[in-house]
């Protein structure tokens, strides 16, 4: 041994041995079990450091990259399970203090050359030594090695280059600082760690946290790994200079320094030196040379916040708010924008902007949300030292003005916020550079600006100043300025906050403002307008402006005082004499060519007038003291010579020069004149004798002059938006703004409209719909207003029916639309085509609905051939359609289509539902292109059907019958489908192609269903459908029973649907008939005929490999139609030869039947996943269930399907939520089985129920077993049971709640809850109790349901979670208080169950009020509820008192409307319940809590 020892230190030490060779000999020393030295480990780790010491001080010369594997072997002892268990057990591992100091020169050397050599192997060693509290201690215990070593690594993340970041390195400072944390919170010298975080971490901190915060070093490997590092060591740097910076022992220091106050208890020792903390810091952080240049000033910017934040969290407190306060100058002070009107430095970047008043912001809010600054005291015990401060920042912002970055917004707004007089002195230029001036485009930017506007409005509003507000508003305006750059001063934010002010002003200051508005325009702008387009613009601006005060006040009513009334009336009739008629009288423009000044002053007249005409109607309406000057508005009998005029005092021959001028340019002025003329009709229509012929004249004059104004521009495609404002109303947005208007006022004006106007207007609206993929949209930033979207509007108005004319005209439009893309498409000459699909071609429906007179059905049955034109249609689809559309065409098409959709179609009169009709089938029938995609053609031939069916449900679908057969419409529909499926390369399972074909399946189904309801020659066409399948291609080849290669499984499968469909309608009806009828007689016969048709196609496609395998879903529907149709005539058993029939029938399809319910059985588990085909499965299994001659003899039929529905309910690769959703369905199959099955069939369900509720399947976590257990006792319990069945049921009750007891304990006491069971036994629970509510007579097992409620935790759930848990905990706890109050209440033993249950319940009361915003819509329904439940039961005083508080917080979240609805809705005596509970809260909560807010500061 003692040579073993001796061998490997000599060859470790000698130099003779080659460094390749010691690294073999350590590596093995470490590795092996055979290899022993006394302290081996640290033998072997003092070696490795020695040698690394030695070279790094030049006494050892060794290669790269024998030096990179030395590293590599401390690392691997260091990261070792070995070198772990042994620091585990107790063993010392000594780390000489030289390897920590030459991992630190390594790092040190890292960050400042940027080498990257040995960096992972040093790093990796750094992390073993502080990942290991053992070994950890040797930094801990040397705290200016830790310093120095978090300094490094902080400045070697900083200067690593992005993307060349090593990963391990974030995990070492995430170490290295939380060993920091721990020695600061174990500091006892405050100084000291002042000391060490100014000057050695500060600066790296601060630039690390900056950059992690920018996430420049985002990975997308890992991304959430390193988001959660990059937090944690962001919280981690902020905890550090909380701790090292703003320590509360440093309070003192700061108040001496920021307060010059010397404190007569200041403490001694190490603290008497260290007296400007803040200018320590402050210094370090502007220090120009720690960080890129680039970089400096968001990195200054940024810990500004940071560092106010944390001085805010460490002595913010009653009495230190001046200290806050000082803190902010010194602070502001190192940001470049305080230092702008100083030194009037270059202006600053827009990024630089950006980042510095974000900043600005946050200091500014955290001065507003911490109360720090109070007016009062400022003024009078400070100086206003924080208002001069406040003042200084405020002419910062405004004379460097940033309108386009949102955050100067917010900074003006919170300076508003604090105290008005901060920016009072400047308010016309902040008005300026904000409001009126400001150029802003950015949605973002925008809503900042409308923040602003709001608070100053309200402001002034508060202090009752908005006339003053206004003048400056006026002042502002009507300065010198170059109007034509300026944007819309009222577009749709700053009107919406304007509009909102205003409302809440009282008439008198309305009135003021108004008076300021009018005076400035007589004196400033008036008399100066004529050639100058800038006083023009400005007399725009002002008119604007005019208009929003005017239509945002307050209507006269008879409530309102005389004398204000008499005021606004003088307003009224000034503003018409003096500014109105004046401006008017200027547009007389003096030759042909129009200026400038001109247009904008013949803009700014009409909106004046427009709005002088509208307001003077709507005072008219609403007072009756107010005496309009353009005459009584209602009432009044209206003689030809007193029609309306557009504005009184103006002459007819003035309007129509105005009228002449407007025209020749799209602009607000045109808009306003059609205003002026939607007024005046409604003048008319008020009048009593407005249907005189001249009244009538007068009203289709003015609705046409209204259509035509615009009809120009909106012809032409524009994409122009429009916020709905009418000052922004331009050249560009004018042709929406038409549109809004027509499409607004259609009620009044559609009754007015000729023939040629509303074809025209329907035109429009088709061509302004937006079409196909447009029709989604993105969801706009800002709801402005387009073509598109008020097109979109009126064709989903219900309105849009009732307005006949217009409606009739739009489905004309579309027919004609959709019929020119057919015709695109004709392979023939169009004069041939239009002979053999005349309706294509015709422009009026009513020629269209004269054929139904000529097809009408005149002698008796079968003597008129009124099939002439589906004969007609029928020949072209077997030879050669004459139409083909491609690609393109279809895409167009379908988006016609899909308006069409958007139509009540099954409400068209006659004449448009045959044109329709025929339109639709001659769509379907056409043939498709090689360009058109499978699910293209598909989708089309699906719309086409689709609104088919619309039609054949509508009320007007006799029309069609009259010029077609039902039959020859099914064999036209299939006859196309036969010949297009062919063409279809697409999967039989593929889900477009299913969808297809229930599709087509519906519409066949309804097709006769129709017939049959309208008795339309039943036999005649039920014998014309069967003969045409039984001759069909797709029948005659099934019916060889071979399987030929050019076999089409597509059109199989349709003939299938198409049989099965038929089955599946004339089954039912056979069954209903009576018996002895000639017609069913031979309608049984066809029937007969159509399954054997069905069962031959089906034996086909049942065969396993057949090509054209049919899907499960279509092989099982069909069978399902089959066997019902044949049970239906099993029914009808009275007449002998059906009978014998019948019989056969089944015999004949037994073994189909049989081998489809068998595989259903095997395949029942996989087909739940699906469900259309587990829906049609379960039908098959309930159908097949009441066919007793069919089931086998050998086997139970009810114990097969019971555990094929046992096998899908324990399947653990079904999701839970699958088994949620088809249990609806297994519910229909399960009552079905119970009914007919025998006690012996139930007494197994039971047994098997009990099985699974076994509390040993949680111990074995068989947790499947437990809840399809649970489900299948919750569909027993759907289940009408009755007698000795409902006797079994019940007297396994005390069985059931014990098992369900124990099996919710044992879930309760998982980590987590599993809920999988626990919901699930809950509303197996509340079902038990209300169905039992007879049955279930002892007292203990209600206890059992109380004592789950208990058992459930409530703690630690996720919101969801608990919601859902809250819900069924509830409704077992009403399950109980109503179906057995006597039971729970009958003892008092019981009541501390009973007042847990009601501490519960309050409980999630108060967690429901904490969560107001999801619940306040339901609070109303939850007190109603309370009251309902509380009317059945009588409750104990304490248990009352704590439901009732519980409810009082429900109140709390109830508005008063909320309060009139219940009192409103409730029945009487629930009324008087909720009364008194009501009065009790005002009495005894609200008061209570009213009272408190009242002396809380």
């Amino acid at each position: 041994m003692a040579a073993v020892y001796s061998g490997i230190s000599l060859k470790l030490k000698s130099k003779t041995t080659s460094w390749e060779d010691k690294l073999k000999l350590a590596h093995f020393a470490w590795i092996s079990h055979q290899c022993f030295l006394p302290n081996k480990e640290q033998v072997l780790l003092d070696w490795a450091r020695q040698s690394l010491v030695a070279f790094y001080k030049k006494k050892l010369e060794l290669k790269e990259d024998i030096v990179e594997r030395l590293w590599m072997y401390i690392d691997n002892i260091l990261h070792s399970r070995k070198l772990q268990n042994l620091l585990k057990n107790g063993k010392t591992i000594n780390l000489q203090i030289s390897l920590v100091k030459i991992i630190n020169e390594r790092i040190a050397e890292f960050s400042h050359s940027g080498s990257q050599r040995n960096i992972c192997a040093v790093l990796r060693c750094c992390q073993g030594i502080l990942s290991a509290p053992a070994l950890a201690v040797i930094y801990t215990a040397k705290q200016e090695l830790m310093v120095a070593l978090l300094s490094h690594l902080c400045w070697l993340a900083c200067r690593q280059p992005e993307g060349a970041v090593v990963a391990q390195l974030f995990e070492v400072i995430h170490l290295a600082l939380g060993h920091y944390l721990l020695i600061q919170q174990q500091q006892v010298n405050p100084r000291r760690a002042f000391g060490d975080v100014t000057a050695h971490l500060l600066q790296p901190g601060l630039v690390l946290r900056h950059l992690l915060s920018g996430g420049t070093w985002s990975q997308a490997g890992q991304g959430q790994l390193r988001q959660v590092l990059s937090r944690d060591i962001r919280n981690q740097i902020e905890a550090m200079l909380r701790r090292g910076v703003f320590q509360p022992e440093l309070l003192s220091s700061y108040k001496e320094e920021l307060l010059d106050q010397q404190q007569g208890d200041t403490k001694t020792g190490a603290m008497k030196n260290l007296l400007a903390p803040m200018d320590t810091v402050l210094t370090r952080l502007v220090d120009a040379g720690y960080c890129a240049t680039s970089l400096h000033t968001s990195v200054v910017a940024n810990s500004v916040a940071l560092l106010y934040k944390l001085f805010l969290d460490s002595y913010f407190g009653e009495g230190n708010q001046l200290l806050c306060f000082q803190v902010l100058p010194r602070l502001f002070g190192c940001l470049k924008i305080s230092h702008l009107q100083e030194e009037q430095r270059k202006a600053l970047s827009t990024s630089d902007w950006t980042t510095e008043l974000l900043v600005v912001e946050q200091l500014l809010n955290s001065v507003a949300n911490n109360n720090i600054y109070n007016i009062a005291a400022d003024r009078i015990r400070h100086e206003e030292v924080q208002f001069h401060f406040y003042r200084r920042v405020a002419e910062l912002l405004i004379n460097h003005a940033q309108a386009p970055i949102p955050a100067w917004f917010r900074c003006l707004k919170t300076l508003i916020s604090l105290n008005h007089l901060i920016l009072e002195p400047d308010l016309d230029d902040l008005l300026a550079s904000a409001w009126i001036d400001a150029e802003v485009t950015e949605f973002r930017t925008k809503k900042a600006q409308e923040a602003l506007i709001h608070t100053l409005f309200q402001t002034y509003a508060k202090l009752r100043q908005v006339p003053r507000l206004f003048e400056e508003v006026l002042g502002v305006i009507c300065r010198p300025a170059a109007e034509a750059l300026r944007q819309p001063m009222l577009a749709s934010g700053p009107s919406t906050v304007l509009c909102a002010c205003l409302l809440e002003l009282p008439l008198s200051q309305i009135l003021d403002t108004w008076s300021l508005v009018l005076e400035k325009f007589q004196s400033l702008v008036l008399p100066y307008l004529e050639s100058d387009a800038d006083m023009a613009l400005k007399s725009l601006s002002l008119s604007s402006l005019l208009h929003c005060i005017m239509f945002n006040m307050r209507s006269l009513d008879s409530s309102t005082p005389l004398p204000i009334i008499r005021r606004t009336q003088c307003m009224m009739e000034r503003m018409l004499r003096e500014l109105v008629q004046p401006l008017l009288a200027l547009l007389d423009p003096p030759g042909p060519e129009l200026e400038l000044w001109l247009q904008k002053v013949s803009d700014s007249a009409l909106l004046l007038a427009y709005t002088w005409a509208q307001v003077d109607a709507m005072f008219s309406l609403n007072c009756s003291q107010y005496h309009s000057m353009s005459g009584a508005l209602t009432g009044v009998p209206l003689e030809i010579s007193d029609l309306p005029s557009l504005l009184p005092g103006i002459e007819t021959q003035h309007w129509k020069k105005i009228e002449k001028f407007t025209a020749q340019f799209n602009s607000l002025g045109r808009y306003c004149l059609e205003q002026l003329y939607l007024q005046k009709m409604k003048r008319t229509l008020m009048q009593t004798s407005f249907r005189s012929e001249e009244a009538l004249r007068s009203l289709r004059c003015d609705a046409a002059f209204i259509i035509g104004s615009g009809r120009k521009n909106l012809n032409q495609r524009t994409t122009a938006s429009w916020d709905s404002q009418v000052g922004t109303v331009s050249g560009l947005t004018y042709p929406v703004a038409h549109w809004h208007l027509i499409v607004s006022n259609l009620t009044i004006l559609i009754s007015y409209l000729c023939p040629d106007d509303v074809r025209y207007l329907a035109s429009v609206l088709l061509r302004t719909l937006p079409m196909g993929r447009a029709q989604d949209g993105s969801i706009d930033e800002e709801p402005y207003i387009t073509l598109q979207k008020i097109s979109r509007a009126i064709l989903n108005s219900p309105l849009f029916p009732e307005m006949q004319s217009l409606h009739s005209a739009f489905l004309m439009c579309l027919a004609a639309r959709c019929s020119s893309i057919l015709c695109s498409g004709a392979q023939r000459d169009s004069g041939l085509v239009s002979q053999q699909l005349p309706w294509l071609f015709e422009k009026d429906h009513m020629v269209v609905a004269h054929w139904e007179n000529r097809f009408a059905k005149i002698g008796p049955e079968g003597i008129e051939p009124r099939g002439e034109i589906a004969q007609n249609l029928l020949s072209l689809v077997k030879s050669d359609f004459p139409i083909q559309l491609e690609g393109e065409q279809l895409e167009s098409i379908l988006g016609f289509l899909e308006v069409m959709s958007t139509l009540q179609l099954d409400s068209l009169l006659p004449p448009y539902h045959v044109h329709y009709f025929l339109l639709l089938l001659s769509m379907a029938v056409t043939k498709l292109g090689c360009s058109c995609s499978s699910s293209l053609a598909l989708k089309f031939l699906m719309t086409c059907y689709q609104l088919l069916g619309y039609l054949q449900r509508g009320k007007s679908v006799r029309s069609v019958f009259k010029i077609m057969y039902v039959s020859d419409i099914f064999e036209i529909v299939l006859t196309s489908l036969f010949r297009a499926s062919s063409r279809f390369p697409i999967e039989m399972d593929d889900p477009t192609w299913l969808e297809f074909l229930q599709v087509i399946g519906t519409f066949l189904e309804e097709l006769m269903q129709m017939l049959i309801q309208m008795k339309l020659s039943l036999v005649l066409n039920f014998r014309k459908i069967t003969t045409f399948l039984s001759s069909s291609k797709p029948h005659m080849e099934a019916a060889s029973g071979k399987q030929l290669e050019n076999q089409n499984p597509q059109g199989r499968q349709l003939l299938l649907v198409s049989l099965t469909r038929l089955c599946h309608v004339l089954g039912p009806f056979l069954k209903e008939q009576k018996l002895g009828q000639e017609a069913p007689a031979a309608l049984s016969k066809l029937l007969q005929q159509a399954m054997l048709q069905t069962g031959a196609v089906l034996q086909l496609c049942s065969v396993p490999g057949a090509q054209g395998w049919c899907l499960p879903l279509v092989l099982i529907s069909s069978v399902s139609m089959l066997l019902e149709a044949d049970l239906c005539l099993h029914c009808r058993g009275g007449e002998a030869n059906i009978s014998q029939v019948t019989d056969g029938t089944l015999l004949s399809h037994a073994a189909l039947y049989q081998g489809v319910y068998s595989q259903i059985l095997s395949e029942l588990p996989a087909l739940a996943g699906q469900d259309q085909s587990f829906r049609a499965a379960l039908q098959f299994l309930t159908l097949f269930f009441l066919a007793p001659e069919l089931h086998p003899k050998k086997d139970s039929v009810f114990t097969s399907m019971f555990h094929s529905v046992r096998r899908v309910l324990a399947d653990p690769d079904i999701p839970v939520q699958v088994t949620q959703d088809i249990e609806p369905h297994l519910g229909a199959l399960f009552t079905q089985m119970i009914e007919v099955g025998t006690i012996e069939d139930l007494r197994l369900v039971m047994q098997c129920v009990l099985q699974g509720l076994d509390v040993s399947n949680m111990w074995k976590a068989d947790v499947q077993a437990v809840v399809s257990a649970v489900t299948l006792l919750r569909l027993l319990l759907n289940c009408p049971l009755s007698g000795e069945k409902a006797s079994l049921l019940w007297r396994a009750c005390p069985q059931i709640v014990t098992a369900l007891t124990l099996l919710n304990r044992e879930a309760c006491q998982e980590q987590p809850v599993s809920l999988t069971v626990v919901e699930p036994v809950l509303d197996v629970l509340a079902a038990l109790l209300r169905q039992g509510e007879e049955a279930i007579s002892n007292p203990h097992h209600v206890s059992l349901a109380f004592s789950i409620l208990l058992t459930v935790p409530l703690d630690h759930l996720k919101p969801l979670e608990y919601g859902s848990v809250f819900l069924r905990l509830h409704n077992v706890l009403f399950s109980i208080l109503q179906c057995h109050p006597k039971k729970s209440g009958r003892s008092t033993d019981d009541l501390p169950m009973v007042l847990k249950c009601a501490r519960l319940v309050e409980r999630m009361y108060s967690h429901i009020a904490a969560q107001a915003e999801e619940f306040t819509v339901f609070s109303p329904f939850m007190v109603a509820q309370y009251v309902l439940e509380v009317q059945k039961v009588t409750l104990y005083p304490a248990v009352k008192s704590l439901l009732q508080e519980g409810v009082y917080l429900i109140l709390d979240l109830c508005t008063e409307p909320d309060i009139q609805f219940l009192r409103a809705s409730l029945q009487p005596g629930v009324r008087d319940i909720f009364k008194e509970l009501y009065n009790d809260y005002l009495k005894y909560h609200k008061a209570k809590h009213e009272g408190e807010k009242r002396y809380t500061a």
